[in-house]
């Protein structure tokens, strides 16, 4: 423990506290500080107001370990607060996530000025830790080795009023040489089918009408609870829930990924026409060497199953460019599955280090310059193939969910842009009626760009919905709140197949 030198002195706790969650890394992460965000909620804590760079009384950071330099970010992180924290009494730090999980309390070591250290398995504890630093006025570290409740059983602070994840299980069972966090997430551990339809059913209630089913292997799901057929099964009892639009899953593993599910897709009308399903390496031997258990014949056997099924899904896939090992011919065959599948987006990664991975201690580590030319090439066929398969688009009619945020240009632009049941982003035109995030369009796409679709004509339809009313009533109740409290955590809105920035818990 540290001394309470090391700490800032007491204050009043009858005064209102803020706080600010700094959340890196994947979609388990977001939805954990979502959680996170509702017990300190909970316990009396307000949002900071947007853009106070530290200016919260309590700052936590949700952080993420599967980068090589994931540890010099967060202490470059923690030593600009240093003199902030010295200067404001009763100021707290707090660091949790997977890098938690795995450093425990060398970051108070490095960091004295830290007042709480908390794992993966036990973000319920944040405020209790908290407030046990402040009256001890020493640093609190507790890891717990196992899960102690599943993160949707907390209370929680959505940032969406229309889209919301729900959790079905932590932990991988896999073994990816490349991948920390079975190590720090634990083994897969399922939830209860009826807890996560009651789940779902009331964010519906409340006006949600999409959900994306979450976990570390999330078609694994069954694998604890001994039923191989969970997942397809959990799909079409979706399918039942009166109100419940969309639904959407993330992130698949192509050991995992058969037959059953892909016909619950198929057949389940509000399961969205959208796959993210991660290649890594188009190699046999490199995906030997990754410990993945799935070759190329395998991955390009499912991709010809989904799309026989379901002819306008959109696929998207991970993939590490300079595995340890891979030679000029390996990576060809990478090239080889991205022209086969025709993917819509691909999340590529030069590979890097992670610590503690058995990876990092390979043999045949590609130097730098090597793995960065290969990239770029990977990077310009992707976008080829990204732009062609956007052109297809054009001409078709979409329902989009009108989103929140999404479009960066959309206030110089004047429109609007929504998600298309593919998940592709499409910008369209502001209709004179109102529309609101969680309300339904219609449009015709005219205009495909790599990354985007644009529907530049007049709206042909539009739908309000629950959600909208739900995104309209928020919004009423942020409005007559006081200022200090709408700080937002990171987007979650209607979610994206997969943020860039992730690797690791997302790349599956």
């Amino acid at each position: 423990m540290t001394s309470s030198s090391d700490r800032s002195p007491a204050v009043d706790v009858l005064s209102t506290r803020t706080y600010e969650i700094r959340t890196y890394g994947c979609q388990m992460n977001v939805h954990d500080s979502e959680r996170l965000a509702g017990l300190l909620e909970d316990a009396g804590y307000v949002r900071a107001p947007g853009g106070s760079d530290g200016e919260a009384d309590v700052v936590v950071f949700n952080t993420c370990a599967v980068r090589e330099n994931a540890d010099n970010k967060l202490y470059g992180n923690l030593g600009h607060l240093a003199p902030k924290k010295a200067s404001r009494p009763g100021m707290q730090i707090a660091v949790g996530g997977c890098l938690a999980q795995k450093d425990r309390d060398t970051i108070v070591e490095r960091a004295p000025w830290v007042d709480v250290v908390f794992g993966t398995h036990n973000i319920g504890k944040l405020p209790v830790l908290l407030e046990r630093a402040r009256v001890q006025e020493e640093a609190q570290v507790e890891i717990a080795e196992s899960l102690e409740a599943f993160p949707s059983t907390l209370p929680t602070r959505r940032e969406s009023a229309y889209a919301a994840w729900v959790s079905i299980s932590v932990g991988c069972n896999n073994t990816c040489t490349f991948c920390i966090v079975p190590a720090l997430r634990g083994k897969e551990k399922d939830r209860r089918p009826g807890d996560i339809l009651a789940e779902i059913e009331a964010l519906v209630a409340e006006g949600v009408s999409e959900v994306t089913l979450l976990g570390q292997n999330v078609n694994a799901y069954g694998s604890d609870i001994g039923d191989r057929e969970a997942f397809s099964k959990l799909l079409r009892a979706c399918g039942k829930i009166d109100g419940l639009e969309r639904v959407r899953f993330t992130s698949p593993h192509p050991r995992d990924f058969t037959d059953d599910v892909i016909a619950a897709m198929a057949e389940t009308p509000n399961v969205m026409p959208q796959l993210h399903m991660p290649l890594q390496s188009g190699s046999d031997p490199v995906l030997k060497a990754m410990r993945r258990s799935y070759r190329q014949e395998r991955f390009l056997g499912i991709i010809e199953k989904v799309r026989a099924a379901i002819p306008h899904a959109a696929i998207s896939t991970d993939i590490i460019v300079g595995f340890p090992g891979e030679t000029e011919e390996d990576f060809q065959q990478t090239l080889h599955v991205v022209r086969e599948a025709r993917f819509a987006q691909a999340f590529t990664f030069q590979y890097s280090k992670r610590p503690g991975t058995p990876a990092a201690e390979m043999e045949g580590q590609i130097p730098k310059k090597v793995v960065q030319e290969r990239y770029e090439r990977l990077v310009a066929l992707q976008e080829e193939i990204s732009w062609e398969e956007n052109k297809k688009q054009v001409g078709r009619t979409l329902e989009l969910m009108v989103a929140e945020g999404e479009g960066r240009k959309d206030d110089t632009t004047h429109r609007l842009s929504g998600r298309a049941p593919d998940s592709r982003l499409v910008h369209f035109t502001k209709p004179d009626q109102e529309v609101r995030p969680g309300d339904v369009v219609t449009v015709e796409v005219t205009y495909a760009a790599p990354h985007h679709l644009l529907a530049e004509g007049p709206v042909l339809d539009v739908r309000r919905t629950r959600a909208g009313d739900a995104w309209e009533k928020r919004t009423a109740e942020k409005a007559a709140k006081p200022a200090g409290v709408l700080l937002g955590l990171p987007k979650v809105g209607v979610p994206e197949p997969l943020p860039a920035v992730s690797g690791g818990c997302a790349v599956d």
